[in-house]
């Protein structure tokens, strides 16, 4: 397995990963990057809130990190797949969690797929902690979409301070991010209420051209309605994390 022994954006790191392995795309690592962390069990309207934010951040070439647990971390992978890094707390011969297979194959194959672990590690939660600092080292602002008091998140948060990395956070209702709601109070972080608008602090917005199968699915959800008019075509656009086929509907990601 490739690995690499130097990322500039780590040596600031109390304790820099003496190398990474990695899997996929490794020119991902030279473009500005934000990381996106948050709850495991985040609400349907926080999910929502991160499907728009990171595609909108790919629209403006931006690489998504996170951590692709399940919940926030791998919403954000796909929506921004294929720029986006995920920094694993095992050996990158090592699927977890299970339930992330499909996308995290997909990010070994089309993005990039990073772990300081040996082959055949299995992931422990101290080794989940110790991935956060790689995910907020590598990224020049870390979003914390939702998130407890007490959580994974909220120590990133703290080596976000450490590093001076800045901290942003998503609107939330009292009680449902104690966390998030915490830092804002505490002038910690800053409350993020226009994607484009942020965004464009840190890229620039990319023209691309029209793709009719996007296009149409943007308009119709319904599957059957997108598979008569495309057929098979639709499954290689899953595969390559453009849609995402839910049962009876078809969304772009």
């Amino acid at each position: 397995m490739d690995f690499i022994t130097e990322i500039n954006e780590l040596s600031n790191l109390k304790k820099p990963p003496q190398k990474l392995y990695y899997k996929g795309d490794l020119s991902l690592i030279k473009k500005t990057k934000i990381a996106i962390v948050g709850s495991r069990k985040c609400s349907k309207y926080t999910k929502n809130l991160i499907i728009s934010l990171a595609n909108t951040l790919k629209n403006y070439d931006i690489c998504v990190v996170s951590g692709a647990a399940i919940g926030s971390d791998i919403y954000a992978h796909e929506a921004a797949f294929p720029n986006t890094i995920a920094v694993f707390g095992n050996g990158l011969d090592q699927i977890y969690p299970a339930q992330n297979a499909k996308i995290i194959q997909q990010i070994y194959s089309n993005a990039l797929a990073l772990s300081e672990y040996e082959p055949d590690f299995k992931a422990t939660v101290w080794s989940f902690l110790e991935r956060n600092r790689i995910v907020v080292g590598l990224s020049k602002a870390l979003i914390i979409a939702q998130a407890d008091l007490k959580s994974g998140s909220m120590a990133s948060a703290k080596i976000a301070l450490n590093l001076g990395v800045p901290i942003f956070v998503l609107p939330q209702r009292i009680g449902e991010s104690s966390g998030t709601n915490e830092l804002l109070k505490s002038k910690k972080a800053n409350l993020i209420t226009d994607f484009d608008e942020f965004a464009s602090i840190f890229g620039d917005k990319q023209i691309s051209q029209k793709d009719e199968i996007l296009e149409f699915i943007s308009q119709n959800s319904d599957f059957e309605k997108c598979f008569e008019k495309f057929g098979a075509k639709l499954y290689e656009y899953e595969l390559d994390g453009k849609i995402a086929i839910d049962g009876v509907f078809v969304r772009v990601l």
